[in-house]
This record gives structure tokens, sequence and C-alpha cells, in this order.
């Protein structure tokens, strides 16, 4: 859904993904599993998030 909504350039879809991402921590989870995780690793080294 997200890279969905990306494609057709109604979000901006780092900023999203790390909002879905950081919202699972905000609800207590101690990790995460994603189909984002490369991504997210490299918006963080890019500096686009986090």
């Amino acid at each position: 859904m997200i890279k969905a909504a990306a494609a057709a350039g109604l979000i901006d879809e780092a900023a999203v993904a790390c909002e879905a991402a950081l919202s699972v921590y905000r609800a207590g989870a101690d990790i995460l599993i994603t189909y984002y995780a490369k991504e997210l690793a490299g918006w963080m080294d890019e500096g686009r998030i986090g």
C-alpha cells in the first residue's frame, strides 16, 4: 500500500515507511521484521530519516 501510494506520487515513501516502523515501536514491540528493512537502513545512512 505504501509503495503504490508512493508510485502514484501521493506520499513520501521514506517518511511514511519510517512512521509505520516507529509506530510499531511506540506500541511496545522489541523487534520489527519488515520488507522495508534495507530501505530504512539506507534512508538512515543518507540522513533522510532518523
